[in-house]
């Protein structure tokens, strides 16, 4: 029979550690978020229904987000044991310069819509973490400004091109002026694609005080707050636009864009050129034979065309065609630092996360995004060692497999 006895103060006393109280609401609810996906949830209670959904939502159905997720999901990951990994390293080589991580923070349009930081609160993490950072065209703030935001970051601009094509030159004439490394031309944007959830929810640039409106902010009163004290809502590459994302995209690009317009921008950029935006290994190979510095294989995040191909699953055979012409990046899906370890197993160079961030960015402003790049690269770093490896060069395909 189990004896029983009062403990001792002595015995209860280094049991009893009581956690620290922290006051500030924001390193609170930062401090809470242990992945991703919990960065998701708390942007969700933070920010407008009609400002979640753009970030969270894709086009149509929103089949090919779901897609290039679940195929994330159902891979495998396979280790190998009795390897020596005190050290694990998560440098890589982006266009030839070294990258802490491997990824770089893709280009989001209408950032400081979902926080009023925006995109300097973007980049100065960026530059601290020493992560590449590419301005959208689409910014929310100017080309020059997110230069001064943090001089030290490594910087590229993604370019959409317009209709009117000077002003396609301008922008590349101001991104070389402000020190911007790498120009990255996205392609797979002719017109927009079919948000549906924008269109449901009213969703305008800037937000429009309707009924709806108006009853969401009752609900997130700091959002607006913050929204309507703070500078203006303006644009990197256009001084104002008053309707919905796909009327701006509709109006703006030029979907008579061929191969040949290549020309016409090496012509004004002579930097390193990455494509955004490949979906087929057909269109790597010219694009590449086209001297493309970097290929990214992109649906745009889901947001373009819906039953798309699933990045992720192009990346073997993209790799095996460009034969190192150009380098491999990929995007769309990727919502932990296993994610991102698993697609430099198939032979990708790097990886591109938007959506990760924006999470961060709308739980927490700068703080946030710096909580998703610490929550990123401490999973890439841990899933690296528990695969057996301490370099990123020693990934390969024995270390995933696709369903």
């Amino acid at each position: 029979m189990t004896q029983r006895q009062i403990p001792r103060w002595s015995e209860l006393k280094p049991l009893l550690r009581a956690k620290p109280l922290q006051l500030d609401p924001t390193e609170r609810r930062l401090e809470q978020a242990l992945s991703i996906a919990d960065l998701r949830r708390a942007a969700r209670r933070r920010t407008p229904r009609s400002v979640f959904d753009y970030t969270d939502g894709a086009a149509d159905a929103e089949i090919s987000l779901r897609r290039a997720r679940s195929l994330f999901r159902d891979l495998e990951l396979r280790p190998s044991i009795l390897h020596d990994v005190s050290a694990v390293d998560t440098t890589t080589s982006m266009l030839g310069r070294p990258a802490a991580v491997p990824f770089a923070f893709a280009p989001t349009g209408f950032t400081r819509m979902m926080h009023h930081e925006g995109e300097r609160a973007v980049v100065r993490v960026a530059g601290r973490r020493g992560i590449p950072y590419a301005l959208s065209t689409m910014g929310t703030t100017s080309i020059e400004d997110v230069a001064a935001a943090s001089p030290e970051a490594r910087r590229w601009f993604q370019l959409y091109v317009w209709k009117d094509r000077s002003a396609g030159e301008d922008l590349m004439a101001r991104a070389k002026a402000a020190g911007y490394e790498a120009l990255m031309l996205t392609v797979d944007v002719p017109v927009a694609g079919a948000r549906l959830r924008d269109v449901r929810n009213g969703f305008s640039i800037p937000p429009a005080l309707t009924l709806k409106t108006v009853l969401d902010a009752a609900t997130h009163p700091a959002w607006w707050v913050n929204l309507l004290t703070t500078e203006p809502l303006t644009f990197a590459s256009l001084s104002t636009w008053d309707g919905t994302v796909g009327e701006l995209l509709d109006k703006l690009f030029d979907p008579t864009m061929t191969f040949a317009d290549l020309e016409w921008l090496r012509a004004s950029w002579d930097g390193p050129l990455i494509i955004k935006g490949i979906q087929t290994v057909e269109d790597a190979r010219r694009v590449a034979e086209a001297g493309a510095d970097a290929i990214v294989l992109s649906n745009h995040g889901g947001r373009q065309l819906d039953r798309a191909p699933v990045p992720l699953r192009l990346v073997p055979d993209v790799a095996e065609a460009v034969e190192g012409r150009s380098e491999v990046w990929v995007d769309t899906g990727i919502m932990s630092g296993a994610d991102v370890v698993a697609a430099l197993a198939l032979g990708a160079d790097a990886t591109l996360v938007g959506r990760a961030y924006l999470y961060g960015l709308m739980a927490g402003g700068e703080r946030g995004v710096d909580r998703a790049a610490a929550i990123l690269t401490r999973e890439v770093r841990r899933t690296m060692a528990l695969l057996g490896v301490s370099r990123v060069e020693e990934l390969g395909a024995q270390h995933v497999r696709l369903p």
